[in-house]
């Protein structure tokens, strides 16, 4: 682990998710018990549907567990009205999402800041941190481009830009660089890296064994069941982790 603290920022206690009853009952994710710590990179890997998004979407209170709870900085989700659960994933949590969500009618640096403004910063503000988190990604020129002119990478890497933006102390990614060549994949690794250092925790789903190994720590899922753990160099060692 890295960063200037060991405080916990994501604690799941016996948290699994069931969908359908009866016959029809599926275990999407079984009870999992995991910490993430300030300064702390996780990354998530298992095959499709072992239940790596389901963990992610519980993680960040879009979806609510069957059994167990989630706290993020010591707060239990379970406790939260709809109001006060949107609060705290506007101020605490960025969420990178696989199909990206962007606002097809603002721009990118609109869409990297409206999160900020509806937090009450002033507009001028958020738009500087979005062009600031912009320029960090490499993609500085897209500032005034809208969705519908860019490419599925440069969408992909505009909602990271959303995600990271303001002081996020939890930062969940889900496959945050399947849509990018090497090279862009790379920049946004080492951008998630240093947000690490800087004190937030990250948790990053991925399916990319030389992607995880510049995470801390690795989880392993299957059949909805937390299977296995490694610890890693959280160096950007391809190879360092192996299934």
């Amino acid at each position: 682990m890295t960063g200037p603290d060991a405080q916990t920022v994501l604690r799941l206690e016996g948290v699994g998710r069931v969908h359908g009853r009866g016959a029809a009952e599926v275990h999407a994710l079984h009870p999992v018990d995991l910490e993430v710590r300030a300064g702390e990179f996780l990354a998530v890997m298992g095959p499709s549907g072992s239940g790596k998004s389901t963990l992610l979407a519980l993680a960040g209170g879009l979806d609510r567990p069957s059994t167990g709870r989630v706290l993020v900085e010591g707060a239990p989700l379970a406790g939260l009205n709809r109001a006060e659960l949107a609060d705290v994933r506007r101020r605490s949590v960025g969420y990178v999402f696989q199909s990206y969500n962007l606002l097809p009618a603002l721009t990118a640096a609109e869409n990297i800041a409206l999160p900020r403004e509806l937090e009450g910063v002033p507009a001028r503000t958020a738009r500087a941190e979005a062009l600031a988190v912009l320029g960090e990604l490499g993609i500085g020129e897209l500032a005034d481009r809208f969705p519908e002119d860019m490419s599925g990478g440069q969408q992909q890497r505009v909602a990271i830009g959303r995600a990271l933006s303001g002081q996020r102390r939890l930062v969940l990614a889900d496959e945050p660089t399947g849509a990018l060549d090497s090279t862009a994949g790379e920049a946004v690794l080492e951008v998630l890296r240093a947000r690490c250092d800087a004190g937030a925790a990250v948790v990053m789903v991925t399916h990319d064994a030389a992607h995880a190994s510049w995470a801390d720590r690795v989880v392993f899922l299957r059949d909805g069941r937390l299977v296995a753990e490694q610890n890693t160099a959280g160096q950007g060692t391809a190879g360092a982790v192996r299934r």
